[in-house]
């Protein structure tokens, strides 16, 4: 198994395994292997800081005084949309990664755009890149459907109360 990596011609920072050891040391795509304590704080903060802008335009909207229930329930599903654009991200982010381990041949770029490559993964190769989506990234993607759930049912509940006040 060591020789076919080490004859692999695809520059490392271009080797689907780097990628994902990229990602997952990066600041923001590491939030989602996080223990489920620090991932939910580091939402609810996402989601705080979406009340810097949707606050200011929930109470122009609906006087907080006068209709505090509307403003309150339309700035929670309007903070979510700020949860909802990191997920999207995040979901995307990985789901790249996730692609190019799956696959069986890898494209990549020798010196710049116009010189693309292509570079079949021999079997044990492919199998191991398999081995880390089934049991490294399945959870990842297990969560971020999760956290999808959760906030969509937050939004949709909040603007079905909202819509009936």
């Amino acid at each position: 198994m060591r020789e076919s990596v080490d004859i692999c011609p695809v520059p490392t920072e271009q080797q689907p395994t780097q990628e994902y050891q990229q990602l997952q040391e990066s600041w923001l795509f590491n939030w989602v292997t996080f223990d489920l304590f620090k991932y939910t704080r580091k939402l609810i903060w996402v989601w705080l800081w979406g009340w810097l802008i949707v606050g200011p335009i929930t109470a122009a909207s609906f006087d907080p005084q006068e209709r505090f229930g509307k403003f309150l329930l339309w700035g929670i599903v309007g903070a979510s949309f700020s949860v909802v654009l990191l997920l999207l991200r995040l979901y995307l982010g990985w789901s790249y990664v996730r692609d190019r381990l799956n696959r069986d041949k890898v494209f990549y770029e020798e010196s710049g755009w116009y010189d693309g490559q292509t570079w079949y993964k021999p079997q044990e190769v492919l199998l191991r890149d398999r081995l880390i989506v089934s049991y490294q990234l399945e959870p990842v993607f297990h969560r971020l459907r999760y956290s999808f759930l959760v906030i969509f049912s937050i939004m949709g509940t909040g603007s079905l109360i909202a819509w009936l006040i």
